[in-house]
């Protein structure tokens, strides 16, 4: 009886917390590749106007972002000024809770067919080692650990910090923005 009325409860609490994510790591997105000299270059290889949507199916939370050249994404929030280019698709929140709840890796939770890829595949690797390369900044090592397929050997811990301070600030500073507008 009382599993009954906690799940709807529990389903809830991880929808929100899923929108919340995407919220974040669109921004941080948007913030790490304005930081990071090794985001810019692996973003440099799609195409300009490139969209990228990461969502729970059918219908749920939602992240968009743009390549807008140079290396550079631009957060959309959650609507795309036109069909995107590359989606990667949890096939329920409970996976993408997993997932963003650092509980499992992308690459295992594609592995256990949690999530489906729609559009190019080398697009969807480069775009999964850009988000693997945010969350070793944004992520205390030990997290990020769990997080990741192989934490970068070369990322030493003031790199770490400032990166990570330079995106929190200006992941804080567009949610301002976007609250004011």
């Amino acid at each position: 009886m009382l599993a009954k009325r906690i799940q709807p409860m529990v389903f809830q609490a991880r929808r929100i917390y899923v929108e919340l994510m995407f919220q974040v790591m669109g921004r941080a997105l948007q913030a790490v590749s304005e930081v990071d000299e090794n985001v810019r270059t692996e973003a440099r290889a799609l195409p300009d106007g490139f969209l990228f949507e990461m969502m729970v199916m059918p219908d749920g939370a939602r992240l968009i972002v743009e390549h807008t050249g140079q290396g550079r994404f631009h957060y959309h929030g959650s609507s795309a000024p036109r069909p995107v280019d590359l989606s990667i698709q949890f096939k329920h929140i409970a996976h993408a809770f997993l997932v963003l709840s650092f509980q499992e890796k992308t690459s295992v939770a594609f592995a256990n067919d949690r999530m489906v890829v729609d559009g190019d595949i080398s697009y969807a690797v480069r775009m999964t080692r850009v988000l693997n390369r945010l969350e070793t900044f944004i992520l205390p090592k030990l997290v990020a650990r769990r997080a990741v397929k192989e934490y970068p050997a070369d990322l030493h811990l003031p790199e770490k910090l400032i990166s990570a301070a330079r995106i929190y600030l200006k992941v804080a500073t567009n949610f301002i923005e976007t609250a004011r507008a």
